[in-house]
């Protein structure tokens, strides 16, 4: 049998493949409330349709100033939950596992209001500059991820990914060229880490499902984080009980990156030999052999699929032809799918 299509367990968790539909921010919700829409109705159990073994909601913010847009979702309010409950519900009714990335932009937040980084340094000159937040200010955001973490376990989700990539938030603290602090969040690894370690012990104590962590592996700029550094605070981060780190890479400052097909693979496959720690792959994989060969070659334990599924939400059943595996058809498709 293909790897791609074989079960996975984590905890008590099985997902029925290894394709994973990473989270794509929609902007799609109503100015200012943060509440799913219709689209998000649609789009996410259309995936689950296609036979996508765990479908993870794109970036929801876990305070409003935490927002990428005005039009993020949001996980702040208990009134969230119940829009969030909805499409888990439509989602898992065709067979997928859900998960939910608990996200704060940070610097990156394109918003009236003022917003909050671990210094005042902006993201480029399109952006505002931040303030550094405030010893308090951390606490309450810490206090939020853990909220979020609550409402995702009352909305009925199967994983939880906290965003500590591309720039947001976290990410800004984990690395020296956003984090200029000298205080106990800045300065040596262990203190830039500190923030992701209380925001994971913080989740810990109100989640037990299957927690992941998606990092940047490499800023791709001279004086910023590398995979090698990475290692150790995946290291730090399996020891809090994380189960996968989803390895991407980029966007905490402008830089010129070489993309081509797989381009981040080898950051995965550094992070799970050196930790060792389950890992996703992520980043121009389109390719059913290809995302093949991660796997069997032991390169990564998950494939995170995003702009494919936006062109071929189907991209499951494409793989299994291509692939010859096996695949389970939705009753009304079984037609058309033979």
């Amino acid at each position: 049998m293909a790897k791609l299509f074989e079960p996975l367990t984590i905890k008590d968790t099985t997902f029925k493949n290894r394709i994973v539909m990473a989270p794509m921010c929609m902007y799609q919700s109503d100015q200012e409330d943060g509440q799913v829409t219709d689209w998000h109705r649609v789009h996410y159990p259309t995936r689950a349709v296609g036979q996508i073994g765990l479908i993870i909601v794109e970036a929801t913010a876990v305070q409003p100033q935490g927002r990428i847009s005005m039009r993020d979702l949001g996980i702040w309010d208990d009134s969230h939950v119940e829009g969030l409950a909805e499409i888990v519900r439509l989602m898992k009714q065709n067979g997928a596992k859900t998960g939910i990335q608990l996200a704060h932009a940070g610097r990156k937040a394109d918003l009236e209001e003022p917003i909050q980084a671990p210094s005042a340094i902006a993201f480029n000159e399109k952006y505002q500059t931040p303030h550094a937040m405030t010893a308090e200010e951390i606490k309450e955001t810490v206090q939020a991820f853990k909220e979020g973490a609550r409402r995702s376990k009352e909305a009925g989700f199967d994983v939880i990914e906290i965003h500590a990539a591309h720039g947001y938030l976290i990410n800004q603290f984990l690395s020296p060229l956003s984090n200029k602090r000298t205080d106990e969040y800045g300065g040596s690894a262990d203190n830039r880490y500190r923030i992701l370690r209380e925001v994971i012990d913080a989740v810990n104590e109100v989640w037990d499902g299957p927690l992941f962590v998606r990092i940047s592996a490499t800023d791709h700029t001279e004086g910023g984080m590398t995979p090698e550094q990475y290692v150790e605070m995946a290291q730090w981060m399996k020891q809090q009980g994380v189960d996968l780190i989803d390895v991407s890479s980029g966007a905490l400052v402008p830089a010129q990156i070489s993309v081509y097909p797989g381009y981040q693979v080898q950051y995965a496959e550094t992070i799970k030999n050196g930790t060792p720690i389950a890992t996703g792959a992520v980043g121009l994989i389109t390719s059913p052999l290809h995302a093949e060969e991660i796997l069997q070659n032991g390169r990564s334990d998950m494939i995170f699929l995003a702009r494919e599924l936006l062109r071929d939400p189907y991209w499951a059943y494409t793989a299994a032809k291509e692939l010859d595996a096996d695949i389970e058809a939705p009753t009304p498709y079984k037609r058309g799918w033979v």
